[in-house]
C-alpha cells in the first residue's frame, strides 16, 4: 500500500496487486506504453493521457509529472515511511554536516569554492594531492561555505579541518 499526495492537496491510497491497481479502494485498469525516455502514453478508463516524468528524486520519493499541459508534484510514501513517521523518526534522515576534514595527508592543489558559496552534494570543493595522485574532494551534502581554512600549496594532515559549512 502506498500513500500518494498530489500537489500537497489530493491524498490517495494505492494498492498494487498483480495486474490490478486499487486507488482509494476502487479497482482501476491502467495500461501504459513507453513512447520515449521518461514519456508514457497511459490509458485509464478508456481515455488516453500523455505523461512525462519531468523530475524524479527516488531517494525522497518525489516526482514532478506533466500530463497534457498540467504539471503535478507527487510525493509517495510506503509502509516503511509511515512506520518511521509514526515513530517520529522521519526527520532524522536529514544530513547535518558542519565541516570537511582531510581524508588523508597531502597537498592542496586547487580550491574551487569561496566563503558564501552555495554548493550542491557532489560539487567539487578542492583538489588534494596525496601519494602523487590528484583527488577531487566533493561536497558531502548541499551546504553553504562558511570558512575555507586552506589555500593552494598548503600541506594538510589527516583529519585537519579544511572547510566549515553553515
Amino acid at each position: 500500500m502506498y500513500k500518494v499526495n498530489v500537489n500537497n492537496l489530493f491524498p490517495f491510497s494505492i494498492e498494487e496487486r498483480a495486474d490490478k491497481i486499487k486507488v482509494n479502494n476502487e479497482e482501476i485498469v491502467i495500461d501504459s506504453v513507453s513512447v520515449g525516455i521518461d514519456k508514457l502514453s497511459v490509458l485509464v478508463k478508456g481515455k488516453v493521457y500523455q505523461a512525462e516524468i519531468v523530475k524524479a528524486d527516488r531517494g525522497l520519493k518525489t516526482f514532478v509529472i506533466k500530463i497534457s499541459s498540467n504539471t503535478y508534484t507527487i510525493v509517495v510514501k510506503d509502509k516503511y515511511d509511515e512506520l518511521l513517521h509514526n515513530l517520529g523518526l522521519d526527520e532524522v534522515t536529514t544530513i547535518q554536516i558542519s565541516d570537511l576534514k582531510a581524508p588523508m595527508p597531502g597537498m592542496v592543489l586547487k580550491v574551487f569554492v569561496n566563503v558564501g558559496d552555495l554548493v550542491k552534494q557532489g560539487d567539487s570543493l578542492l583538489t588534494l594531492e596525496a601519494m602523487k595522485m590528484e583527488n577531487i574532494i566533493k561536497a558531502p551534502a548541499d551546504v553553504v561555505i562558511k570558512m575555507v581554512s586552506i589555500n593552494p600549496s598548503d600541506k594538510v594532515e589527516r583529519n585537519q579541518v579544511l572547510m566549515t559549512f553553515e
